[in-house]
């Protein structure tokens, strides 16, 4: 059975004995690797363990042997990215080994979504600070702290956008995508009748 090195994902087995009859190739197997922003940002090596069954000399019997499979992820690979080693399967008699593909799952982020090659980030922000300016702190995915000045006024449809703080592009990643800074807005609760008329008194027209 496949399972990640962490001990993270267990996956079904691959197949019990195989008959005799004409030789033929096993469907492919597809498993998804899931693999964090981060991971995805700077690129990783993924080693991942599977049980197969391999034949023996005799070439009649078979034994249940373990193989290390190693993935390098790189740079800006997005969801959906293939990854396959041909002939991996089990084998048996009159039997073609099946391929085993791996496909790329971006694990959910705390801060981030991704989108192509650009990352969305939502900011919490009170009232006074949509109306009258702000710096927000983020943390990017390799660990700098960004310090973005807001002096815009944020309204629930405005959002900020950095460029090349997003990530890498597959083909180029010294070149990187765009962050969108996205505001979620708190209004206070209540208000007292002074502050109303004082507010009132400032934002109308």
């Amino acid at each position: 059975e496949f399972f990640a090195e962490d001990g993270s994902e267990v996956l079904l087995p691959f197949g019990g004995p195989r008959g005799r009859g004409a030789l033929r190739r096993d469907p492919p197997i597809v498993r998804d690797l899931y693999v964090s922003l981060e991971d995805l940002f700077h690129g990783c090596t993924k080693k991942i363990k599977i049980s197969r069954r391999v034949m023996n000399e005799d070439g009649q019997t078979s034994t249940i042997r373990d193989k290390i499979l190693t993935i390098d992820v790189q740079p800006g690979w997005k969801r959906g990215t293939r990854i396959t080693f041909e002939k991996e399967g089990d084998q048996g008699p009159n039997v073609i080994p099946a391929d085993i593909t791996f496909v790329v799952q971006e694990k959910i982020h705390p801060r981030f979504k991704r989108i192509d090659n650009n990352l969305l980030y939502v900011a919490t922000i009170p009232l006074s600070k949509a109306l009258t300016g702000c710096t927000l702190d983020v943390w990017t995915l390799d660990g700098r702290l960004l310090n973005i000045p807001i002096n815009d006024i944020v309204d629930p449809k405005y959002y900020k956008m950095v460029p090349g703080e997003g990530m890498p592009l597959a083909q180029d990643p010294q070149h990187k995508g765009d962050l969108y800074i996205y505001f979620d807005i708190i209004f206070p609760k209540r208000l007292s009748p002074e502050v109303k008329t004082l507010l009132r008194s400032i934002l109308q027209p």
